[in-house]
């Protein structure tokens, strides 16, 4: 169907056919890069009208025409769009649903610029927000509601800031200006206080170490855990003890004990401790787990994470489900394997992210000649 320069291939039915082109991970190109949704809504009822927009902000889309909106092509953006349809059609308004690949009008660089500049403007909003908070209470002593207050609004902020990256498919660059001014507002919650040093690289990692923790482990020592055997030590094997009066014998490395060699260090729980030890920081897959766990075992809403309820539900379950605590690491350590991956996977490659910088830059010296 030509339309807007462009030569799409739609369907108007939401069904599976719009599925062809097989799974994300395959290895030939797809056909489309692109998703479609062509609609029309009655002028009446108003709040019909809103609702479907506010969907449509909620899930990333740009707007090429007043009534078509694209999303970059990924079986969740199909599902995401297949059920915003059909809400549409229940509704009593008309859409379909559009696999698109551009031929001319506008080009595949040009139409990722046009996220960018959405999400920029989402990262600008709350950089505002948060350089606001702090222009409010920079110079005054804070009492301790006033420094709630602010926690709170971190939260929230830090929340916000999860979901607009969620959103960010083309990575935008506003993204770091809207971490600091969030991070300096912490830092004026907090005092002003530098963060407790974390020693970074001491040496190899161990090698078959008898690794020490507490009975009954739980978020941080199951994921700490799976952290060790995956990234740290491949031949760790582990011992559980009573929390006090526990000696530890001579090779023996303790972790998310008291007087332990790993444990938590200022607000940073045992998992970021270890990310940070032992130089796994800039994987940015475990550093979101690390906010996840971070979110559940210290319980101050830091990185205000949204998995963290159901992954903590999920590992309540296996705690309750599994008597030992081997039974535990195990079956809690194939949660945050499989957690690892899906991080990754949804990361862009660095070849992938340097094409789109070499597309964004031909774009602007394009629209400068």
């Amino acid at each position: 169907m030509p339309s807007g320069g462009g030569i799409f291939t739609c369907y108007m039915d939401d069904s599976a056919a719009i599925h062809p082109q097989g799974s994300e991970n395959e290895t030939a190109p797809r056909r489309a890069r692109w998703l479609l949704l062509v609609h029309q809504i009655p002028p009446k009822p108003d709040y019909f009208r809103v609702k479907v927009r506010r969907r449509l902000a909620r899930l990333g889309a740009v707007a090429l025409k007043s009534t078509v909106y694209v999303l970059p092509w990924s079986l969740e953006t199909v599902e995401s769009f297949q059920w915003l349809r059909r809400e549409i059609v229940d509704d009593g308004g008309e859409a379909m649903l559009c696999e698109a690949k551009l031929v001319e009008g506008v080009s595949d660089a040009e139409l990722q610029e046009l996220f960018r500049k959405a999400r920029d403007a989402d990262y600008g909003a709350i950089e505002s927000a948060a350089t606001g908070a702090l222009a409010r209470v920079r110079k005054r002593r804070l009492s301790a509601d006033e420094r709630a207050e602010i926690e709170a609004a971190i939260a929230r902020l830090r929340r916000r800031l999860h979901e607009v990256t969620e959103l960010d498919f083309f990575r935008a660059t506003s993204r770091g200006a809207a971490e600091r001014a969030i991070g300096a507002l912490a830092d004026r919650a907090s005092g002003g206080a530098p963060p407790p040093m974390v020693p970074q690289g001491r040496g190899p990692a161990p090698r078959g170490a008898v690794w020490v923790t507490r009975r009954g482990v739980f978020v941080d020592r199951i994921a700490s855990a799976w952290l060790i055997r995956t990234f740290i030590d491949a031949r760790a094997s582990f011992r559980f003890v009573p929390g006090t009066g526990h000696r530890p014998a001579p090779g023996e490395l303790r972790f998310d004990m008291f007087e332990a060699e790993y444990t938590h260090v200022g607000d940073r729980c045992t998992f970021e401790v270890l990310l940070a030890h032992f130089g796994l920081e800039p994987d940015a897959a475990l550093r979101a787990i690390a906010e996840i766990v971070h979110d559940i075992d210290v319980k101050d809403g830091k990185f205000g994470r949204p998995e963290a309820a159901g992954i903590e539900q999920l590992l309540s379950g296996i705690v309750r489900a599994t008597p030992t605590d081997e039974d535990r690491l195990a079956a809690g350590g194939a949660v945050f394997a499989s957690l690892y991956v899906s991080f990754r996977d949804s990361a862009p490659s660095p070849a992938e992210s340097a094409r789109e910088r070499t597309g964004s830059r031909a774009v602007r010296r394009a629209r400068k000649k």
